[in-house]
């Protein structure tokens, strides 16, 4: 089993990413009234739930209205 210090490297990278795309998705939601599906609720919660990559990803993939 590789020690934590090991990883480090691999994995402060990985979470300063995934904060950055959860607050860069969550503002995005807030300031913007028009989805391609669904609604400002529906996102905010996908977006929360799926916090590990995968909802601010289906957000800007399925969700955005194209501007």
């Amino acid at each position: 089993m590789p020690d934590v210090k090991e990883l480090l490297p691999f994995i402060v990278p990985l979470i300063i990413l995934e904060i950055a795309l959860l607050i860069f998705s969550i503002r995005h939601i807030l300031t913007h009234d028009t989805y391609k599906r669904g609604s400002r609720v529906m996102w905010l919660v996908i977006v929360i739930v799926g916090m590990e990559f995968i909802g601010p990803i289906l957000y800007f993939l399925l969700g955005k209205e194209d501007s």
